[in-house]
């Protein structure tokens, strides 16, 4: 007998006497095995429970089913979203296109050509007065300010002028002339030829060329301001088809 079959006999009769000792059941004892007689066992896996597919709503994926006769719960719409019908089909805008820049004089009409040269000659005389009749006396005189105002429009001229002669005025005037022109509100009431241009397109369109053209009008600080409006503000003047003096005013 080896000496671990001596060691398992003794152990089993100690046990044998404890459990006489105590008046306990006696269960039957299994051999018992040397470490060396245990053999890899790997217990089975237990598959896992595949679902009845007989078992009402229950697929064999495990997967809930519907009644033929219902349809998946469809949630309650957003009601901040309206729906495909309502929605807001019509685009945006877009911002409206800059006006033609016109540098050439004779693609704008007779009438125009010859009340832009008065009032050319006039300003070069250095005598304000001058203005006064191509101003248009009486009802429908040349504006010279953005609200109406009875005062006479050659004085009021000269308040606008840093020196009380006018001087200013018209060398703004002559500035202004010599700059391209655009055509605008056209087929209405108000259509005319305005120079300078800058008043029919946004600042920050303006090209490096053209931006040299405004510093020769205003100063820098002048387009710094200008600029947090995004509009050319300073002096326009404005002519009909029909070669009336429409208006000469400052302002948005």
């Amino acid at each position: 007998m080896t000496f671990a079959s001596r060691v398992r006999l003794l152990c089993l009769t100690s046990a044998l006497t404890v459990f006489a000792a105590t008046g306990a059941t006696i269960f039957p004892v299994l051999p018992a095995f040397a470490l060396s007689d245990i053999k890899d066992i790997t217990p089975p896996t237990a598959d896992k429970a595949a679902p009845d597919p007989a078992e009402p709503g229950i697929d064999e994926e495990g997967e809930e089913l519907l009644p033929e006769d219902a349809s998946p719960a469809i949630p309650d719409p957003d009601p901040l979203i309206k729906p495909a019908d309502q929605q807001d089909t019509a685009a945006p805008e877009p911002d409206a296109a800059p006006a033609e820049i016109i540098y050439d004089i004779e693609k704008a009409p007779e009438p125009v050509r010859r009340m832009r040269q008065l009032i050319i000659d006039a300003a070069t005389s250095g005598d304000i007065a001058r203005l006064r009749p191509l101003m248009n006396p009486g009802p429908d005189q040349t504006q010279v300010q953005l609200e109406g105002s009875d005062k006479d429009p050659i004085d009021t001229l000269k308040s606008l002028s840093g020196d009380p002669e006018g001087m200013e005025i018209l060398a703004i005037l002559l500035d202004i002339l010599s700059t391209g022109f655009v055509h605008v509100d056209k087929g209405t009431p108000d259509e005319a030829y305005v120079w300078p241009y800058f008043t029919g397109k946004q600042l920050g369109q303006l090209t490096p060329v053209e931006k040299v053209e405004l510093l020769r009008i205003v100063t820098a600080g002048d387009v710094a301001e200008m600029q947090e409006y995004g509009n050319y503000n300073f002096f326009r003047a404005g002519i009909t088809p029909d070669g009336r003096w429409k208006f000469f005013t400052a302002g948005d």
